[in-house]
């Protein structure tokens, strides 16, 4: 499944929301509950390398995937993440490459995307929650994931065991909004920094 036009969809949400954020709201907790936002656009920047790296055959560099502290420029740096991940998996060939992810082996090309995908669309979230902001998350990505999180096995490795993704399911109504449906689905509370639905 070619999911990279939902994936530049949410990328460039994401930029758009990380454009907005101030150095004074850095150390703002986050829906990620290790992280706070410095910490989260670390990983985000990071990542965005790290998948870039993998979309163009390089074997996968823990230290590429964790990255470097924040710099002075941290805004610039995370804008030209999002730049080369996009130029990377622009590449056709990337659907049927082999490509390493670190901690999660050799997988084809696209399900790399998939996870690149459902990754910014939900911290996309996280990051506009943590400076107050009520984004309006996609439909059809919700809605993608959904399908797509159905098939994933129940394993502490992706669902709430250490250093997986994904927290614990958080109960959400089957009448919710499709996208708080899906937050819930990957652990988040929808109405978040508030109490769980």
């Amino acid at each position: 499944m070619d999911l990279r036009g939902l994936d530049t969809r949410a990328s460039e949400a994401t930029c758009r929301i990380v454009a907005s954020v101030t150095d004074d709201q850095l150390r703002r907790p986050t829906p990620c509950a290790e992280w706070d936002l410095a910490a989260l656009l670390r990983h985000m920047t990071a990542n965005n390398h790290g998948f870039a790296d993998a979309a163009e055959g390089k074997p996968g560099d823990p230290r590429v995937w964790a990255g470097p502290p924040l710099g002075a420029d941290w805004q610039a740096a995370y804008q030209e993440s999002a730049r080369r991940v996009a130029k990377a998996f622009a590449d056709d060939a990337v659907l049927d490459r082999s490509v390493e992810v670190p901690g999660y082996g050799t997988m084809p090309g696209s399900r790399a995307i998939g996870m690149h995908f459902i990754d910014y669309l939900v911290h996309g979230w996280d990051v506009a929650r943590a400076i107050g902001q009520e984004p309006a998350l996609d439909e059809q990505s919700c809605r993608t994931v959904l399908t797509m999180g159905q098939r994933w096995p129940d394993i502490p490795r992706i669902w709430g065991g250490p250093g997986a993704p994904w927290g614990n399911r958080v109960p959400v109504a089957d009448d919710a909004p499709v996208a708080d449906r899906m937050l819930g689905f990957l652990g988040r509370s929808p109405n978040w920094p508030g109490r769980n639905l």
